[in-house]
């Protein structure tokens, strides 16, 4: 798919498959085409040409049959309510949804549980909005940035809960900018930089001679002028 604002190229014939049971982690500069990539595929946003397909739906009919749970990275619309109270209304828009007394206790969003959403740290805020994305059992969910902010303790509680993800049979699509968490977690990975995939192959066939983080450096340029 190819998107373009302003006279600028944002993704140019971007072209990548996240498979079910497995993680796939998206990785590339800032300005690189990932958050991009993310609304096109959620149906937030349509590309000038190409094609996005769901389990062979198109994005929006996948979205409203609850086939997808998306975690954003950052969002203003919840700013009032408290994390229990947001949860369970989300819970209620689907027809099988997570226990939310069970999903909040594991990620520890009971801690914080009677705070305004706008009140709370940067990584109390990742966690609802991770929960958010999970609570109606998605088929495929998009992380972007799930650990960003979070301290090591809760980050592998996170990491945790991903890898139950793929073994429950969920595609996982991730960013992160934490090559350590990518090599980790990812099943199959895809570098794309200046809206183009660079280089993409499993975590052992990218690693066989350097370090993720040393493959990330070689195939991208961090221009994102």
């Amino acid at each position: 798919m190819s998107v373009e604002r302003a006279g600028k190229a944002i993704l140019t014939e971007l072209s990548l498959t996240a498979e079910p049971a497995q993680i796939t982690a998206l990785l590339g500069p800032n300005g690189a085409g990932k958050t991009t990539s993310i609304r096109c595929c959620t149906g937030l946003m349509t590309p000038d040409s190409g094609s996005v397909h769901i389990f062979g739906k198109e994005p929006e009919a996948a979205t409203a049959q609850g086939l997808v749970g998306v975690m954003p990275q950052h969002t203003g619309a919840w700013s009032g309510i408290k994390p229990l109270e947001l949860l369970a209304f989300l819970a209620g828009q689907h027809a099988h949804p997570l226990p939310v007394a069970e999903l909040a206790r594991e990620l520890g969003i009971d801690a914080f549980a009677r705070t305004p959403y706008r009140r709370l740290s940067g990584g109390q805020q990742q966690l609802v909005n991770l929960a958010g994305a999970l609570i109606g059992r998605p088929a495929l969910v998009f992380l972007d940035e799930p650990t960003a902010g979070l301290d090591p303790h809760v980050r592998r509680r996170v990491w945790d809960l991903v890898r139950r993800l793929r073994e429950s049979g969920v595609a996982v699509l991730l960013t992160t900018h934490a090559m350590d968490e990518a090599e980790s977690l990812a099943d199959r990975v895809w570098i794309i930089d200046c809206g183009r995939v660079t280089v993409s192959g499993t975590v052992p066939e990218l690693t066989a001679t350097q370090s993720l983080e040393d493959v990330f450096l070689e195939v991208t340029s961090g221009d994102v002028s």
